[in-house]
């Protein structure tokens, strides 16, 4: 049984109060759909790469850097990072107060990265345009990173996701 703090909007949104049992896929994608709206709706990123992303980052929210720093993009420590870290293999990794709070900063992330402004000439439902964009900006060193966003895309139906942002509009 899982049990969740939800007040989503208003800078607040779902957050795993106690975890007794490992998410499954669909329930994060539940969890965290109106998150991913809300942030498209903020950064302009498509809602189905940034929860394609948080799924691939997090194992749907089971990674030990999701339960125990609110982490689901594996975000590092930066220098100018002031708030509080977890350490996960020797790598230092920014640790979040709440789930919200790593969605909302992986959106001012991409925001706000020079080596990210190209994306946001694509349209808001070009999520594999998205996909190769982010790998060719260095997001990930993964060589098939935008192939396994493109997979988890299209075989959960998240591009439905960018519809209902685009409707918020």
């Amino acid at each position: 049984m899982i049990m969740m703090a939800t007040t989503i909007g208003g800078g607040h949104s779902a957050s795993p109060a106690v975890k007794e049992k490992k998410l499954t896929l669909k329930e994060y994608i539940e969890t965290y759909r109106d998150l991913a709206i809300e942030e498209m709706v903020f950064s302009g990123i498509p809602a189905s790469v940034t929860m394609a992303q948080g799924i691939l980052e997090s194992a749907y929210g089971n990674s030990n850097l999701a339960i125990n720093g609110h982490n689901h993009f594996g975000m590092k420590c930066k220098p100018e990072w002031t708030g509080e870290t977890i350490t996960v293999c020797g790598d230092c990794y920014k640790k979040y107060p709440s789930d919200y709070d790593s969605w909302h900063d992986h959106s001012v992330h991409i925001k706000s990265r020079k080596w990210y402004a190209d994306l946001f000439n694509l349209k808001q439902t070009d999520y594999k345009g998205w996909a190769f964009g982010l790998k060719k900006a260095g997001y990930a060193s993964d060589p098939r990173y935008a192939y396994s966003l493109i997979t988890l895309i299209e075989q959960n139906k998240l591009y439905e996701l960018d519809e209902e942002g685009l409707s918020c509009w």
